[in-house]
């Protein structure tokens, strides 16, 4: 399963999106106050570990190819987590995913400002609908700082996905993601002595948790969006929000409104629309390949 065919990247992200959800679980997990950027560092440093037993996909030739964008997609990301543990904290779970379900979006509008992707009018009905979709959500009398911390992971999270294309073709995903985390963990070090909150061990087993599922997120929106238009593959990512209503309802006890109803529904339904269209118009000898399931192998 390499990303490299539109319903093996759908596929991708449909299992990236439920193993996010579970690094949300751990985060949602924290006890009120837990220091934000200790967490961070912690979460960093301990996936930066659980890379190292893939070190041999190191290519040693193009070790640190490409080091401003991965430096600053590094720091992207770091400022992600941080917005991601607020939201997470402050926020119903569904709520909390269904802003950082904005990314798709956001992913859309910046492949088109900086790659040149074409947005037809569905896709602008899509852009649109979705923004009053998370107005809707949110509702100015609850727009609050974890909102705006929400928003904030979404706009980290489109961000990183559309940079994945400036980064060198011949580097792994392993490779990648090594040094978006080696870049992090000094700012995120830094970070925490600034902090300056005392050492909390108990947060070492939500850390390691929220490494591991949200590990296997980023390796999946690698291989997705590395070799397929944004646009073909962006409703895939909502599937996360069911799975993120039904834990807050069963784990959380957190009921969602006719309100949280309506604006997912609003962003949903119309990127949903936007996959399917983008994946008709697919050639058919591609589609036919695609469907056949020969995938190519990974890079």
């Amino acid at each position: 399963m390499s990303g490299k065919t539109v319903n093996s990247a759908i596929l991708l992200l449909v299992i990236g999106n439920a193993l996010a959800l579970g690094s949300d679980v751990f985060i949602k997990l924290l006890e009120p106050g837990a220091p934000v950027f200790q967490f961070a560092f912690l979460r960093c440093v301990l996936t930066l570990f659980m890379l190292l037993p893939l070190a041999g996909h190191l290519n040693r030739q193009h070790l640190f190819s490409g080091l401003k964008v991965h430096a600053l997609r590094a720091h992207i990301h770091l400022v992600g987590i941080l917005c991601m543990v607020v939201a997470l904290g402050n926020l119903p779970l569904a709520t909390a995913n269904a802003v950082f379900y904005a990314a798709p979006i956001l992913v859309m509008v910046l492949a088109a400002v900086f790659f040149s992707e074409r947005l037809t009018p569905l896709s602008v009905t899509a852009v649109f609908s979705g923004f009053l979709g998370i107005v809707m959500i949110l509702r100015p009398v609850a727009f609050d700082w974890a909102a705006i911390a929400a928003l904030g992971a979404a706009f980290a999270l489109a961000i990183n996905a559309v940079m994945v294309r400036q980064l060198p073709k011949q580097q792994s995903t392993v490779h990648k993601l090594f040094l978006n985390y080696l870049l992090i963990v000094p700012a995120a070090g830094a970070l925490a002595i600034w902090e300056g909150a005392a050492w909390d061990g108990s947060m070492l087993i939500s850390a390691a948790g929220s490494a591991l599922f949200i590990l296997g997120y980023n390796i999946t929106v690698l291989l997705a969006y590395q070799q397929v238009d944004a646009s073909q593959v962006t409703s895939a990512e909502y599937t996360g929000l069911i799975w993120a209503v039904l834990i807050g309802w069963v784990g959380f006890n957190e009921t969602p409104d006719l309100w949280f109803a309506m604006g997912s529904a609003m962003i949903v339904v119309p990127l949903i629309m936007v996959g399917f269209r983008a994946r008709q118009r697919q050639p058919k000898t591609l589609r036919a390949y695609s469907f056949a399931g020969c995938d190519a192998p990974a890079p």
